[in-house]
């Protein structure tokens, strides 16, 4: 099937920047979400990262105003009849996935992909609660959307090769490098980032260093771009949390069991960037 008009299911973080990515690589986007008030503040944000790319010059103004104009928002799920490919970014529950695909399957053409962003759920079994699983996959963008260039295809134990196919194809157009990968909580790069972050996160606890000191130490001597604690509160620690539960439950591992200092950080709020205190404060 040739892909050309996508529908995203969620405006938050995830959803308003695979929105805005589809449009600028000239795909018509219909983006959903459950109140006006969400997709306002999805399509808000969307603008603005565009207006940033512009200023930076990897964007031209008529670009981003003609991916604005590819873009249209709705609660309805009804708009999703003649839709080829509808991408879900809810929250990272399977439970409010499970309702959101439901709702997506009874909506959308028999052969009308469908795709989960989840970054550490079973993709076979999110696909076992849709009608033709073979069209199932998972599709795990990674935060901002619009700057990282990588896009991870998960296949579930039902999804056909031609779906597989169908979603390389879709990263090749969005302009990201694909990396397949099987079933398993965490897939590839969550299931190696994510448990060093919680060592990064119990190395804190124990006092071993401060956080400016670990992420210094991991920026300067391992050369990465960013601390993993500076990592976390981009991610958000209740995002990072969920991913170390579905860890220690798919694993029954106690090697993935959350660090006990992350925990009381999410029952506290303390969330990271989106909250303004994390690991680190912001303004």
């Amino acid at each position: 099937m040739s892909v050309q008009n996508i529908a995203v299911i969620g405006a938050g973080t995830m959803g308003n920047g695979i929105a805005q990515v589809c449009a600028v690589s000239g795909f018509n986007v219909t983006l959903l979400d459950i109140s006006d008030a969400a997709l306002e503040r999805g399509v808000a944000t969307l603008r603005k990262n565009l207006e940033r790319q512009v200023s930076k010059q990897t964007l031209s103004a008529e670009q981003a105003e003609q991916a604005v104009a590819r873009i249209s928002t709705s609660t309805d799920y009804t708009r999703l009849a003649d839709v080829q490919l509808v991408i879900e970014a809810a929250t990272e529950n399977f439970e409010l996935k499970v309702r959101v695909l439901q709702q997506i399957a009874a909506q959308v053409s028999d052969s009308c992909l469908i795709a989960t962003n989840t970054s550490s759920l079973s993709v076979t079994e999110l696909a076992a609660n849709v009608s033709h699983p073979e069209r199932f996959i998972g599709l795990h963008f990674f935060n901002p959307v619009p700057m990282m260039a990588l896009l991870e295809v998960i296949r579930g134990l039902q999804t056909s090769d031609a779906t597989h196919a169908a979603a390389l194809n879709l990263a090749e157009r969005l302009g990201k490098t694909a990396i397949t990968a099987g079933n398993r909580p965490g897939f590839v790069v969550n299931r190696i980032l994510v448990p060093m972050i919680n060592e990064a996160i119990l190395v804190l606890d124990e006092g071993l260093a401060s956080a400016e000191d670990i992420d210094a130490g991991m920026r300067l001597g391992c050369n990465q771009p960013i601390g993993p604690l500076a990592l976390a509160d981009l991610i958000g620690l209740d995002t990072l949390l969920a991913i170390l539960q579905a860890f220690y439950e798919g694993f029954n591992d106690s090697k993935y069991r959350p660090a006990p200092l992350l925990k009381e950080m999410v029952a506290a709020g303390y969330l990271g960037r989106k909250s303004g205190r994390g690991f680190h404060a912001y303004a």
